[in-house]
């Protein structure tokens, strides 16, 4: 058998080396050879594809695979032979291997197939365990803050809206409003994983291959559950790797406005949060002070994963049909941000299983009665005044008490019957925040009852999607 003796992918219709300093700009190896496990799980699946075609021999497959065996156990004990390989890439790194295990039989793994498709096969087998393990990482937050809610049960807090106080809710009613917004992005990263999920393999480097292997075959072998039906738009699809890293930058965005209220929270000015030594910092000037660091570094590493996913966006929208070179930019940087909200998310976990709460501040300010003007201007609906006249009565209520710098629940019953004469005694006894609490009692609601029932099924609908995971 006749051929190079080095293992080089694409050499042979070149008569020089490439430039030094363009051989070292366009390798990946550096960073895509977190996909090798994807690599050599391709390579065995593809080797048993070519036996069925009469490529290989059932002889030269379990060669093949005993040899794949071996790379990966010496990928994980010997790390220094990946660190220190001189491979352009992970695919001319396990070529390169095979070669060296096998001899020529290394070369013939690769008949039919291309690095276009490879590298579309590996990438989306990581994306699928990548969003996996951020799934798992998500619901653990989710649980944390429902353990939170259902230990803080009944406590009031003053809700916002504008950053102005607004209506009495409860502290838990708050922290289910986070769990919310996560839970949609478990829905998110599903998504993402099921875009991955159709295997490229058999797509050639845009034509398809000549071989006529079994691509279900092929597919079933590496999990997935479908193939690609287009071998051009195979090879060059990263909707996959948009869609994860839009439900990155969706935990992101949430996980920034959790830090956000964390970190209001626990200011002077509000105290309604007490920060665990355990995920906080000092000044190296002032001795008093414990800064909020985890929420503030989770707030500000959001604009990492928001910057990958406009970066491939940017990529992509400017390059024709088929496999481009600029695809080899897809990676890098959905690798970081995965690495990146992976440990936000679990130190934010973290750090909301270990906050406390100043239930007394909480009752405070959820105990102003500017707070209960909503549930007086419904007093005045259920005696039959249309809602937008009881609101301009209840403004009037607000105004006077201000002209007079007092609480509007000081007023006498004379001085809210010179505003509107609907007024009886039972007014002034009525509104407090445990009523306004129980008014709202539909599904959804900041009652007691509503939240309790909230929170069973949170932890019902979390173990499931922990388990699904």
């Amino acid at each position: 058998m006749t051929g190079r003796k080095d293992t080089k992918l694409w050499g042979g219709r070149f008569d020089r080396p490439p430039d030094e300093r363009f051989d070292a700009f366009q390798r990946s190896f550096a960073f895509d050879r977190r996909l090798l496990p994807y690599e050599l799980a391709v390579n065995r699946a593809w080797s048993r594809a070519l036996e069925k075609v009469g490529v290989l021999t059932a002889a030269e497959v379990k060669q093949v695979h005993a040899a794949l065996e071996r790379i990966a156990q010496r990928i994980q004990s010997d790390p220094a032979w990946v660190e220190t390989s001189d491979a352009e890439d992970l695919h001319h790194f396990s070529e390169k291997a095979l070669v060296e295990a096998l001899g020529p039989l290394g070369w013939k793994v690769h008949t039919g197939r291309s690095r276009n498709e490879l590298i579309a096969t590996d990438f989306r087998l990581f994306v699928i365990d990548a969003a996996a393990e951020t799934q798992k990482a998500v619901v653990a937050l989710a649980k944390a803050l429902v353990e939170k809610a259902e230990a803080k049960l009944g406590v009031p807090m003053a809700g916002m809206t504008h950053m102005q106080r607004a209506q009495p809710i409860l502290l838990s009613h708050f922290l289910l409003a986070h769990v919310e917004a996560f839970a949609r992005d478990v829905t998110r990263l599903r998504a993402a994983a099921a875009g991955a999920d159709a295997c490229p393999m058999g797509s050639g480097a845009l034509a398809g291959c000549a071989f006529p292997v079994d691509r279900m075959a092929i597919a079933r072998e590496l999990g997935f559950s479908r193939i690609t039906a287009n071998s051009l738009d195979a090879v060059s699809d990263r909707d996959f790797a948009l869609d994860y890293l839009f439900a990155l930058a969706g935990i992101a965005t949430h996980l920034s406005r959790l830090a956000e209220d964390f970190v209001l929270f626990a200011s002077q000015e509000f105290g309604y949060a007490i920060l665990p030594d355990e995920y906080s910092t000092g000044s190296s000037l002032m001795p008093q002070k414990k800064n909020p660091d985890a929420w503030e570094l989770i707030r500000g590493k959001t604009g990492r994963i928001t910057a990958a996913l406009f970066g491939l966006l940017t990529t992509l929208k400017g390059l024709p049909s088929s496999y481009q070179r600029d695809l080899q930019e897809d990676k890098e940087t959905l690798f970081a941000a995965h690495d990146q909200a992976n440990g936000m998310v679990r130190v934010a976990a973290g750090a909301a299983a270990a906050m406390e709460f100043n239930a007394e501040r909480l009752r405070a300010a959820a105990s102003d009665p500017a707070l209960l003007a909503t549930e007086a201007a419904d007093w005045l609906v259920r005696r039959g005044v249309p809602f937008r006249q009881a609101h301009d009565v209840i403004g009037q209520v607000l105004r006077e008490a201000e002209r007079q710098g007092k609480q509007w629940t000081r007023l006498t019953l004379d001085e809210l019957k010179k505003i509107s004469p609907v007024f009886e005694r039972d007014f002034l006894e009525g509104p407090s925040v445990e009523s306004a609490l129980a008014a709202c009692s539909i599904p959804g609601g900041t009652s007691l009852e509503s939240v309790r029932a909230a929170i069973s099924q949170w932890k019902a609908r979390l173990e499931q999607l922990g388990a699904s995971a």
